[in-house]
């Protein structure tokens, strides 16, 4: 794990109209994040004054809380206003990410029953300095025991803070002494890591898991949009961890790992180590972040 900034002990953190400082910021017990995870979340990061892929997160958030019923929702404007509120507060311009989670709100009364939910949604703006969550030099993975969730049990789609089924498949990577666990779905196909989307390379194609079971990550995107413009063979497809395996090379994405080869999969070596489409597709993914991102105000 790497350690953390200690100019983080002192941060503001955006909570609907106000700015808390760091030891202060905190939601009502009767809060819908705090009674049953009902809330939808974003990581963003901040690359040199832009935000990367910021119209997307914002659209997938809305798109979330419209999924849940959520009522009396921010409006998109009212949302990146409160994240350049609290970015200018801090004084934040590059390597930070930020958590950015709409709760339903306050409840009058504990319980499930959005009913009770009666005063509007609760936003939260924290961003932190913080590098990548992994290593460029690659990460260990296991394949989880955990499955990742069926769409029709709760759609991958919805962006939601109930992540009491990613949690448990990382705290079998914990376990087994490594930095992620790989999930996957109910007909044993590989869908994603506990944290991340995951690409196989098999000569010269690119191959991802469809966005079923896993998330439909942004970063995710990216890369095929990416492949597509380079002219890189790549496809959507269902992958079984034999071809996992056996892959010349393996890579996640996500916005806070951004692109990560992995090395070792349940204790199969993958291809020679860091392969040269994972180091090309990170370099492009970067020039892509830090020249498409939007930019902030200040």
């Amino acid at each position: 794990m790497k350690p953390i900034d200690p100019r983080n002990a002192d941060i503001l953190v955006g909570i609907n109209d106000e700015l808390k400082p760091r030891a202060e910021a905190r939601v009502s017990v009767f809060d819908s994040v705090v009674q049953g995870g009902d809330a939808v979340w974003e990581g963003l990061r901040v690359y040199k004054g832009r935000i990367a892929a910021f119209e997307p997160h914002l659209e997938r958030l809305m798109n979330s809380a419209k999924a849940l019923a959520f009522a009396d929702v921010p409006s998109a404007d009212d949302v990146k206003e409160a994240v350049f509120r609290t970015l200018e507060a801090n004084g934040m311009r590059d390597e930070v990410h930020i958590r950015l989670t709409l709760t339903r709100g306050e409840k009058v009364t504990s319980g499930m029953n959005p009913r009770f939910n009666q005063s509007g949604c609760t936003l939260i703006v924290l961003a932190e300095w913080k590098p990548p969550v992994y290593s460029d030099d690659g990460i260990r993975v296991v394949s989880a025991a955990t499955r990742r969730n069926t769409p029709e049990c709760l759609d991958s789609k919805i962006h939601h803070n109930n992540l009491l089924n990613n949690i448990l498949a990382s705290i079998e990577a914990n376990v087994a002494g490594v930095d992620a666990a790989i999930m996957l779905d109910v007909n044993g196909f590989v869908s994603e890591t506990n944290d991340t989307n995951l690409f196989l390379i098999r000569g010269d194609s690119v191959q991802t898991p469809h966005a079923d079971s896993c998330l439909p990550g942004l970063t995710r995107r990216m890369i095929l949009d990416i492949c597509a413009r380079e002219g890189i063979p790549a496809e959507e497809r269902n992958l079984s961890l034999t071809e996992l395996y056996t892959s010349d090379e393996v890579f996640t994405t996500g916005t806070m790992g951004e692109l990560t080869p992995v090395l070792e999969a349940d204790g199969r070596r993958i291809g020679d180590g860091v392969g040269p489409m994972t180091r090309r597709l990170q370099g492009l993914h970067r020039e892509h972040a830090y020249e498409t991102g939007s930019p902030l105000p200040f």
